[in-house]
């Protein structure tokens, strides 16, 4: 086990403790424009009129980005470096929150209105994925190997923290704190115009920071014979399988946070607040309607960002386990306690239910990381680019939330959550798929075996 003070010390003796500081605030501010999105579903419903599926394009545009800009960004990674990369996003992201002004001003059709909003949450998307391509991967060579699953948790924690402040400062704005929902757009651009005052410091700060172009180390395959060449990208298994796990991953998670604010606004599954929880929540958390209390879109927003608390705590948590436990077993175990999560949510249970909803956040906390971990594990220099590869899989949080949004227009929202429940089945099975994967892609090429079913 690497000590804590070796975690950031490189083989030439470097210390990185700084430079991974600053990186850590990239992965707080992409968690936080994140956290942010997950209030206007229920917002777009209501100032809008769209369905729970059209609001998913809210998720769709964002998560679009990602899968559109991921190999640009990686290809601005390997041209200009880290630091390069790093201001480039910084700036689209700068943009992209600066147009929500003008976009807020529009009087036009809901169509309209509402492209003109996802065009803006498009261009924030795109900033931060470039962010996301060059910070994921850096963390890994800021630092001895075999701690590299540990550093890209702890700075996927920081991220954690980022999804807590990002509800409390987008509902604090945009949702309703009384028992009438807000269908006005206007106070929308505020929180975007404080990202981009922040981002613009970042700015300052990374030009001016230590930001060295380190590289990743290639681990050794063994040499048998001449002609042996080096295995293909997408033939290391343990890589091309981790996509399609991470496509699943990001699509569950993405479902879970857009429509649980739906969920707890949702009388025939959210119970009744009992007097004794009333009586402590502030008024904007809670209004009163047929002798009962009931929550109000703020207070879901707020109870979003306590989830998100337990997000933060499984990251941090898991930055600690995943120093001493094997990492494809913690994901495995992890993706079978979520299965469990999205059952007990599906049977509206009450209270239960409830709990179980906000558990799934915990559990749900290293599978990003862990995933990127495991998959670039032993890559070399082909890092970067498989960094790339991996950052396109968040797709599945643009096209499956879509899924998940038809399915409670047409049944309900508790059936909506079958599709997240699918979605860590598979998770589950890659995590304790994933040694026999790695190592049958540590034999070279040569040797014949054509995929991971060789493998005994």
């Amino acid at each position: 086990m690497t000590k804590p003070t070796g975690m950031f010390r490189t083989s030439d003796g470097t210390n990185h403790a700084l430079t991974f500081t600053l990186v850590c605030s990239l992965f707080l501010l992409w968690g936080l424009c994140n956290g942010m999105i997950d209030v206007l579903n229920k917002h777009f419903q209501n100032s809008l009129g769209v369905s729970k599926a059209q609001s998913a394009f809210v998720q769709g545009a964002w998560y679009a980005a990602y899968f559109l800009m991921a190999i640009p960004s990686g290809w601005v990674a390997r041209k200009f470096g880290y630091r390069g990369g790093i201001l480039a996003g910084l700036v689209i992201v700068i943009v992209g929150s600066v147009l929500f002004v003008p976009v807020t001003k529009i009087h036009a059709s809901e169509a309209v209105t509402f492209a003109a909003f996802l065009s803006a949450l498009f261009v924030v998307g795109s900033g931060l994925t470039f962010l996301e391509t060059v910070a994921n991967p850096y963390t890994t060579v800021l630092g001895p190997v075999e701690s590299a699953v540990s550093r890209i948790n702890l700075a996927q924690s920081c991220n954690a923290v980022g999804w807590i402040l990002g509800p409390i400062l987008g509902s604090t704005f945009i949702l309703s704190k009384t028992g009438t929902v807000n269908t006005s757009n206007a106070s929308l651009y505020i929180p975007y115009l404080l990202v981009a005052a922040i981002v613009t410091v970042m700015v300052f700060v990374f030009s001016k920071a230590p930001v060295p172009d380190l590289h990743a180390a290639q681990e050794t395959k063994p040499v048998t014979r001449t002609g042996q060449q080096e295995k293909a990208l997408f033939k290391e298994w343990h890589f091309t399988l981790a996509i399609v796990s991470q496509f699943l991953y990001c699509a569950a998670q993405t479902g879970i946070f857009s429509f649980f604010i739906n969920y707890v606004k949702d009388d025939r599954y959210m119970p009744a607040l009992p007097l004794w929880v009333a009586a402590h929540l502030p008024d904007a958390m809670k209004y009163s309607t047929a002798h009962t209390w009931r929550m109000t879109e703020y207070g879901a927003g707020i109870l979003l960002s306590v989830a998100f608390g337990f997000f933060t705590v499984g990251r941090f948590s898991g930055s600690l386990i995943l120093r001493y436990a094997k990492p494809h077993i913690v994901l495995g175990i992890y993706g079978l306690a979520n299965v469990v999560m999205m059952g007990l949510v599906y049977l509206r249970l009450g209270w239960v239910s409830v709990a179980a909803l906000v558990m799934s956040f915990f559990f749900m906390s290293i599978m990003y990381p862990t995933h990127f971990a495991l998959a670039i594990r032993g890559l070399g220099e082909k890092t970067k680019f498989a960094a790339s590869c991996m950052v396109t899989a968040i797709v599945g949080g643009s096209i499956m939330p879509i899924l998940m949004g038809w399915l409670a227009d047409h049944y309900s929202m508790r059936v909506g959550f079958l599709m997240p429940m699918v979605c860590f089945l598979v998770v589950m099975s890659y995590g304790f798929g994933w040694r026999r994967l790695y190592a049958n892609d540590l034999k070279p090429e040569s040797a014949g075996v054509p995929g991971p079913l060789a493998a005994h």
